[in-house]
């Protein structure tokens, strides 16, 4: 896990407000994306499906280097 890291407003306010989500699941998305592409401002989006989620996709979101993740959400409108 070395190797990622988390913004402040990752740590301060996704945790806060999604206390359920893990950091081992949002290191799971990043190296096992099923999609990833980029997004606006310099940032990038990754989905993979967590089976403690009852399977749903988490999507995270990482700054320009694609190890610093800035966000994570479950995204229910995602489509394989």
């Amino acid at each position: 896990m070395s190797q990622y890291k988390f913004t402040e407003y990752f740590e301060q306010e996704v945790l806060r407000k999604r206390p359920y989500i893990k950091k081992e699941w949002c290191i799971f998305v990043l190296e096992h994306s099923v999609r990833s592409e980029p997004q606006e401002h310099n940032r990038y989006r990754f989905w993979a499906a967590i089976p403690e989620l009852d399977g749903r996709y988490l999507r995270v979101v990482t700054l320009d280097d694609k190890m610093t993740i800035h966000n994570a959400f479950p995204d229910r409108g995602f489509k394989p």
